[in-house]
């Protein structure tokens, strides 16, 4: 792995934490990219909100990184990872698992013309999409979904509450 310093890199300890639950690389094909190495490339691009194409060069190619974090994204390790230090965060403050309360807002962003569940909010006066998130007390996230913006709050809630 090449060493990289930066504020996004992931420290010894929680990569200790974070390794065992990321899904291992595959025995066949191309060798396989250190995962830290890669982890910090994601988080690089999460932190600093470049393109995929404007990773640093001491990074693994941007094809490279983009290929494993889709991957992760449609295996669902994203999910399972988060759910998983949510847990732990709320055992630590010493609250149970599973929140007795989840809070449901929405919150409308101004979107480009292309691309679909875009519709127009007649509240904020504004064309785009929705996203409606669940959220229990410590503030951490249990469900996202996106929407038209159209989408009437009363409509959203029910989709994220499933979730």
């Amino acid at each position: 792995m090449s060493g990289t310093d930066y504020a996004s890199d992931v420290s010894d300890e929680q990569w200790e934490i974070l390794r065992r639950r990321l899904p291992p690389g595959y025995s066949r094909g191309r060798p396989q990219l250190d995962r830290r190495w890669v982890l910090n490339a994601i988080l690089y691009v999460l932190w600093t909100g470049c393109p995929w194409r404007a990773l640093p060069r001491d990074f693994p190619k941007w094809r490279s990184v983009y290929t494993v974090f889709r991957r992760w994204r449609l295996d669902g390790t994203w999910e399972r990872v988060h759910a998983e230090l949510r847990t732990r965060a709320r055992k630590a403050v010493g609250k149970k698992p599973s929140p007795t309360a989840v809070i449901v807002d929405s919150q409308t962003s101004s979107t480009m013309l292309s691309g679909d569940q875009r519709g127009y909010d007649a509240g904020k006066k504004r064309m785009g999409r929705k996203r409606h998130l669940g959220v229990d007390t410590l503030g951490w996230v249990w469900a996202v979904v996106v929407h038209a913006a159209s989408v009437q709050d009363q409509d959203g809630a029910p989709s994220v509450l499933r979730k």
